[in-house]
């Protein structure tokens, strides 16, 4: 059961090692886009492609969808980045139900682990695997895998990592269930660390933090959904979204969010230095080199991110 492209990497292993998917589960279609085109998720497309029995329910309790689940005959259920299930749906399987999520749990548990490890800051994450409970990502822990967050990865790079690194587990995780030895631990009840949804209002760049905590929100929210600025140029405002940045630890006496732009480079300045802006997406336009935005797009004196 999942539903983005980081679920699609764990299927694929899943196939590779020779495992046996009688079925998948995946998020109906949504209208995206301007005509409001039906999309399909990358879970859809990859089951659609391999001749995988699929399944789209809207409503997880609803008896048809519940009928055709137990028509599987699964023995175990493995969900990744998919949704909370009732119980009627994870307790169905033999073997149980277990989830991969991205966090070393129980830090991080929500919707945006990824996102939220680098904002914060974090030198490490990984991936963990635990049974599911009637909470969200609670259940008993199975496994965990860590690894490094260097300080200018972005959260694409870090997503493809995990991505890699969730892929073995789930088949390690697998191995100790068929084995029947698996021995599971509880999570403490809570943690100060969670990982909320990322909403629009999160992605502001607030230009008075300091600059690590600026530079790490976007690393944060590179390439998706991205951070995003109001910049006024020539009196005129508009949103823009910021991408790749280099840090310049530096005093001066700049007002934070100037703009300092010549024909080659755009730096911004922020408490503690300066963030050298390296690409950017002007509205209605793909994002673009900065280097290939200043030759069609002038900065005045007073040009500024607000």
């Amino acid at each position: 059961m999942g539903t983005p492209d980081f679920s699609v990497s764990i299927l694929k292993t899943l196939l590779k090692e020779k495992y046996s998917i009688v079925g998948v589960i995946t998020a109906p279609d949504k209208p995206a886009g301007r005509g409001r085109k039906l999309n399909e998720s990358a879970v859809k497309k990859f089951a659609l492609k391999n001749n995988l029995k699929l399944l789209q329910p809207s409503n997880l309790k609803d008896p048809v969808f519940l009928n055709h689940l137990k028509a599987l005959r699964a023995n175990l259920q493995i969900i990744v980045a998919f949704r909370m299930l009732p119980k009627l749906v994870w307790s169905l399987p033999k073997l149980g139900t277990f989830n991969l999520h991205a966090s070393l749990l129980p830090d991080y548990r929500g919707a945006a682990p990824i996102n939220w490890a680098i904002i914060n800051g974090e030198t490490k994450t990984g991936v963990t695997t635990f049974f599911l409970d009637d909470k969200i990502d609670t259940g008993e822990i199975i496994l965990r895998r860590e690894t490094i967050i260097s300080k200018e990865e972005t959260v694409g790079e870090l997503h493809d990592k995990l991505m890699h690194l969730g892929s073995k587990l789930v088949v390690e995780t697998i191995q100790l269930i068929q084995k029947g030895n698996i021995r599971t631990y509880p999570q403490p009840k809570t943690s100060a660390k969670v990982a909320y949804k990322i909403n629009k209002q999160t992605c502001k760049i607030d230009w008075n933090k300091p600059i690590h905590t600026i530079y790490n929100k976007i690393r944060g929210l590179n390439p998706h959904p991205a951070a995003w600025s109001n910049m006024v140029n020539d009196g005129k405002g508009i949103s823009v979204k910021l991408f790749d940045v280099e840090k310049e630890l530096a005093s001066h006496k700049d007002v934070a969010g100037k703009i300092h732009a010549d024909k080659k480079t755009i730096k911004i300045s922020v408490n503690g230095g300066y963030l050298h802006i390296k690409s950017m997406q002007l509205p209605g336009k793909k994002k673009m080199k900065i280097t290939n935005l200043l030759n069609g797009y002038t900065f005045k004196q007073d040009a500024k991110m607000a």
